[in-house]
């Protein structure tokens, strides 16, 4: 099965081949990067109609070269990828988070939405059911920690931050590059933590294993 992962930043790779290689790796992975997307819609302060169409020409590509599914890593950007989605019926199309919160949500009680990219805590909320309650931080600083090439401090930040969740039933980390400071959070808080390349992979493992019998 060939599977097209399609980031927008190039934090991501690392953490999603990870995943794979654990949880998938007889998956034939094919990456595609536009590390454009975050800073233009950092500076657009929205989700516009070109931003859209450029998702789109994305997953016309994936297709094109004969993608069986496409995993999207970039969280910010939830109404692009479901164009993408429903352009191409019934090929699997998942938005980064969309495994991760099934899983959230099944566990129950108050969910901590922790990230390092402020647009995520506009955009992801809405992707949880109304009915559960979301408590939304953004580990400030961490972002920019990693674009220095800095993994460890990173993480610590990543970790301090989620000490402000430790009323919440589990902890969801919103991007795939926070993936690697998983373990620092549970020891943080105490609390299950949800990362999600695994949930991802593990779900579109599942749709394609379905689609292929």
């Amino acid at each position: 099965m060939r599977v097209a992962l399609i980031h927008a930043l190039k934090h991501s790779l690392a953490p999603i081949a990870a995943s794979f290689a654990k949880l998938w790796p007889e998956a034939e992975l094919m990456n595609l990067l536009d590390d454009s997307l975050s800073a233009d819609l950092a500076r657009e302060g929205r989700l516009t109609d070109r931003l859209t169409e450029r998702f789109l020409t994305l997953g016309r590509y994936a297709v094109g070269t004969g993608a069986d599914g496409i995993l999207f890593t970039c969280s910010a950007f939830g109404p692009c990828i479901e164009a993408v989605a429903r352009a191409h019926a019934p090929i699997p199309v998942l938005k980064p988070n969309e495994a991760m919160i099934e899983q959230a949500v099944a566990m129950g009680g108050k969910i901590g939405l922790l990230s390092t990219f402020a647009p995520t805590l506009a955009s992801m909320p809405p992707e949880f059911p109304s009915t559960v309650e979301i408590v939304p931080k953004l580990a400030e600083g961490a972002l920019a920690a990693l674009d220095r090439g800095e993994r460890e401090q990173h993480d610590s930040l990543v970790a301090e931050a989620a000490k402000d969740l430790r009323g919440c039933t589990v902890i969801a980390l919103a991007q795939y590059s926070m993936a690697p400071a998983a373990k620092l959070v549970a020891e943080a808080t105490g609390r299950r933590v949800l990362t999600t390349p695994d949930s991802a992979v593990e779900k579109l493992k599942n749709l394609l294993a379905t689609k292929r019998a």
